[in-house]
């Protein structure tokens, strides 16, 4: 079993890196994370959601559900330096936009890097790093990249294209 792959209790899911975390500090993240109502819904009959069981590699919770208990799992950490590896790519637009408002306060004194490819997760980033082929091709903020109207202006269309699509 890897150290990190998801197994045992909600709990020690969450306490990974911080031992000796507590409940408090445990639903706070879950509560930024936007995990608190389903890690609720998984409550035992005999204790809370904390103590609810985790199969191996996570099988008994969708994949935007593990995406936020790994999100959890970092706040409860505090680290000073976040790295959210398309973090939020299984999550619904409407959850995702929910869960970057409710981490900026709890990120604030920390760096935050974001590797996502939908455009509305990194929107709203200091500097965005556009690559092509493992290269930059491209920084700046969102109206900056916007207005140069490389790859960056070019998916962003096609995203908003998609999303019309979509609806």
């Amino acid at each position: 079993v890897k150290r990190n792959a998801f197994c045992g209790t909600v709990r020690s899911n969450l306490i990974h890196g911080k031992p000796d975390a507590t409940d408090e500090e445990l639903w706070h993240a879950l509560e930024v994370a936007q995990a608190r109502d389903f890690v609720e819904r998984m409550a035992p009959e005999d204790g809370t959601g904390l103590d609810a069981e985790i199969d191996q590699g996570g099988t008994n919770v969708s994949g935007g559900q593990r995406q936020r208990l790994a999100i959890a799992r970092a706040l409860v950490r505090r680290p000073d330096i976040y790295l959210f590896d398309d973090s939020f790519s299984a999550l619904d637009v409407a959850t995702d936009a929910r869960l970057r408002a409710a981490l900026a306060p709890e990120t604030r004194n920390s760096t935050v890097v974001v590797v996502a490819q939908r455009v509305s997760t990194i929107r709203d980033a200091d500097k965005i790093l556009v690559l092509e082929e493992g290269r930059i091709v491209e920084e700046g903020t969102h109206e900056q990249l916007l207005r140069n109207n490389g790859l960056y202006g070019r998916l962003c269309r096609m995203q908003a294209q998609l999303s019309v699509i979509a609806e």
